[in-house]
């Protein structure tokens, strides 16, 4: 089953994820097929914490993909917040 998910990058203490499309029995940061977006948690400022290609994510659902619990949040939130 392929899966949209995050994926950690950054150091101890500084999260930073990244959206993928990914085979479910893959790791969580192992090999992605695509990349869609990032998540910052820790943005301040004038920082981006959230940049999502929704255009490229309705095309995976459409093809069977399925988002995490907390990658459907951050959807949801993106385009509450894009519709403002």
């Amino acid at each position: 089953m392929v899966t949209i998910r995050l994926s950690r990058m950054g150091t101890k203490k500084r999260p930073f994820y990244y959206i993928v499309v990914t085979d479910s029995r893959k790791k969580r940061d192992g090999r992605s097929i695509e990349r869609l977006g990032f998540f910052n948690p820790i943005a301040t400022g004038k920082e981006q914490k959230l940049s999502i290609d929704t255009a490229r994510v309705g095309y995976w659902v459409s093809n069977g993909a399925q988002p995490s619990q907390r990658v459907a949040k951050l959807l949801k939130d993106y385009s509450a917040a894009a519709a403002a």
